[in-house]
Formats: structure tokens, sequence, C-alpha cells
């Protein structure tokens, strides 16, 4: 979801960051865009580690003039149940990947959004956010967690012309959903989509540029499904 996010926004003329843990990973989606004759870059980083976050944020701002809007969009999926030896282990990494980040992220950034004429914010989510599945809880709790925190910005930043929203992914096709073999993909998405089938990342990616267009200017502290109808699907 990230490369296609990337992508949209520089297809749409934005000078785009690109930030990955494997910096390896970011080079390449940073070059793909820059063959096509678009503005990226590539940076590493960590979203664990304040520091990381405060010297990329600065020097993203510095190369490209400013940061006008923010993605969080880092990712981790661990599952334990509640009495897993490893669970406190994998609850601090979830919620330090799925939650913490975006605030860190956001608080660094945000002298910059304060000074752009269009300051978005958008948190990815999940529609784990309005559920749960079984031994998910570090991960089901986080995501919880930003829809909590975009509404909260949301009412705390209004003031300032800073739009917070969130996107709740369903079922997507995506690195941490490969693994699943596709019959049962299929046989999952009848059953709980109303579309019946898994979206794919640019559809979740055109979700979130909507977030930051001007035309979504008052649009604030929305939670957007991007589910093929799972959330309202009883049967």
């Amino acid at each position: 979801m990230g490369r296609a996010t990337a992508r949209l926004f520089a297809d749409e003329g934005a000078n785009v960051a690109v930030t990955d843990v494997d910096g390896s990973a970011a080079e390449a989606v940073a070059g793909e865009i820059t063959e096509a004759g678009l503005a990226a870059a590539a940076w590493t980083l960590d979203v664990t580690e304040p520091a990381q976050i405060g010297s990329v944020v600065a020097e993203v701002a510095a190369k490209f003039g400013g940061i006008d809007h923010i993605i969080n969009n880092a990712g981790v999926a661990l599952f334990s149940s509640i009495d897993d030896p490893g669970y406190e282990e994998h609850w601090g990494a979830s919620l330090d990947v799925l939650l913490t980040a975006q605030t860190r992220i956001i608080r660094a950034a945000l002298p910059h959004l304060r000074a752009s004429d269009a300051g978005r914010i958008v948190n990815i989510s999940s529609t784990e956010g309005w559920g749960a599945t079984r031994y998910a809880s570090p991960y089901t709790a986080a995501k919880h967690g930003v829809i909590g925190l975009t509404k909260a910005l949301a009412v705390e930043l209004g003031r300032e012309a800073i739009t917070v929203n969130c996107v709740c992914p369903g079922p997507i096709h995506t690195a941490m959903t490969e693994a699943v073999p596709d019959a049962d993909k299929e046989t999952f998405a009848r059953r709980r989509t109303a579309l019946g089938r898994y979206g794919t990342p640019e559809e979740v990616a055109h979700a979130t540029l909507n977030f930051c267009l001007p035309s979504s200017q008052y649009m604030t502290g929305a939670v957007l499904p991007v589910d093929g109808g799972l959330l309202i699907k009883n049967a």
C-alpha cells in the first residue's frame, strides 16, 4: 500500500518522501517514481527510533521546502494469545510501530504542517480498528488506538486548519496477506465482503489521496473503511 500510495501522490504532482525500515525498498520505490520523471527521494527510517524520526523529518522538509501531508502507513502484524509467553513483546512492538510511531511522526512534522496552507494527516488503521480477530489483540488494540488518535487530533488541530483523517483497509492484496493461499482468500472474500473479493493497494491509495485533495478540506476526523463492504455485511 505504501508503494501504491507513493506512486499515486507522485502522479498527482506531489514531491514524495518514501521511507521504510528497509532502505533498499524505499530506494526502489523512489527510483520507480523518478524514472517516470516525477519527484521522489528515499530515506531509511525505523519508526520505533524517535531520533531517526526527527532527523528524517527535518531532512525531508529541507529537501522539499516544507511538508504538507503526512501519511502514517508503517505496519507490522504480530499475533499472540493472551497467555502466550511472548505476548508482552508482541504487544509492545505492535503499539510502538502501529500507534506510538504515528504520534512521534506527527509531533516531528507539526511545525511544518503549521507552516503549510494544506496541512493534512492521514493515519492508516484497519477494519481491526472496528472489530476484533482471535489472537490479534496487540494488533487490534493498536488499530483501535489509531482511530481514537485520529479523532482526538482532528479536534485538537482543527482550528489550525490541519485535517486529520483515517483510512481503514480491509482484506487487501499486500505483502502481509501474500502468504494466505488464494483459495482461502477467495473463500473469505465471498463469505465476508459485499463485493466478494480482496481489494488492491491502489484502491486504498486513492482513498488516502482523497483526504489530501483541496475538495476534502472540510473533512476531518473521518474514518473511512476501504473493505469491499466487510463491515456492513451481516451474512
